[in-house]
């Protein structure tokens, strides 16, 4: 695939900046995917991300101080997310192709409001990934150290304690990622769409689990026999991540990796505005397309560059 002149000073870098100052630079219809997880605003996944907060525990002395990723719950939290992320799907708009797809991870609990804000700004939303894993922690709490600081007897508190026993803060444990299906208006025909620009089309050759047709389904680790085998994509382990990767939401390789084959032609131009710990730009290199990433964290550019350096330039490199 040729690229564009216009966008060939941005690619296969890795941008220190906010995506949203940098996105109104690039050129309108230059961009082949769109493929991110972007920030949701809970503890620990937003901009204010260091190592040393990342790695602090959650108790102390036996006193909750800071409750774990999740446990906070702010009904206009999702208005802020949908607001902002309106913005950001408007400038992806602008930037990708015709037909071109926008593959973009979401929180369960904010993904009506991710979704609404990208059909808002123009996208037609296709489908869903839903990617599933088991090792997960369970979030929800007890509310036994809330009886403790009630004024009553210590005999009322245990029998208060009991008749609780069970009972804790609404939260089921997590085990899945949707992962939303957008595409930008096609021109014409899907056909036409796609020997003028192409994009727009998902190329079906790209099997899953044993050599099966592409599904919206997506596991990474082992489960049950059939489901493995019609889902299953690689683990990523600990070499792939980097031991000095700190990033508490990684995405694994192959996932990312699978997504961009899906959508994408050799030479095509891979944008992820919330690079993270550079999963994206690896997973682009690797199948021979350009990349262009943004993070707004200097210690996730820090960990994206390094994994970069450290990995081989390409799976599929010439001999």
């Amino acid at each position: 695939m040729k690229v564009p002149s216009e966008i060939e000073a941005w690619l296969n870098q890795i941008l220190c900046a906010d995506a949203l100052e940098v996105l109104p630079q690039l050129p309108a219809e230059s961009v082949d995917l769109v493929l991110t997880d972007p920030p949701y605003f809970l503890d620990k996944l937003d901009n204010e991300w260091t190592p040393e907060r990342a790695a602090r525990r959650y108790y102390q002395s036996q006193a909750v101080f800071h409750l774990p990723p999740g446990m906070k719950f702010d009904p206009s939290q999702g208005r802020r997310m949908y607001e902002w992320y309106l913005e950001v799907s408007r400038e992806l708009y602008r930037v990708l192709k015709p037909g071109g797809f926008f593959f973009s991870f979401a929180s369960p609990r904010l993904y009506h409001r991710v979704a609404t804000a990208i059909e808002d700004a123009g996208f037609h939303i296709r489908d869903c990934f839903l990617w599933l894993y088991t090792q997960n922690q369970p979030k929800a709490m007890t509310l036994y150290h809330f009886i403790d600081k009630m004024q009553l007897s210590e005999s009322a508190k245990a029998e208060l304690k009991q008749r609780i026993a069970g009972w804790k803060t609404p939260q089921v444990k997590s085990c899945f990622e949707p992962i939303i299906i957008a595409q930008k208006p096609y021109e014409d025909t899907f056909l036409e769409n796609f020997l003028r620009h192409g994009v727009g089309l998902f190329n079906t050759e790209v099997r899953i689990g044993q050599n099966m047709f592409p599904a919206n389904v997506l596991l990474v680790e082992g489960v049950e026999a059939v489901l493995d085998k019609y889902f299953l994509v690689p683990k990523p382990s600990v070499e792939e991540r980097g031991r000095f990767n700190q990033h508490p939401t990684a995405k694994p390789l192959a996932l990312c990796e699978y997504l961009i084959q899906l959508s994408t032609v050799e030479g095509a131009v891979v944008l992820d505005p919330f690079l993270g710990s550079g999963t994206t730009a690896l997973a682009a290199r690797s199948l021979k397309r350009h990349f262009i990433g943004i993070e707004i964290n200097p210690e996730y550019v820090a960990i994206a560059q390094r994994r970069l350096q450290n990995a081989t330039p390409s799976l599929f490199a010439e001999s």
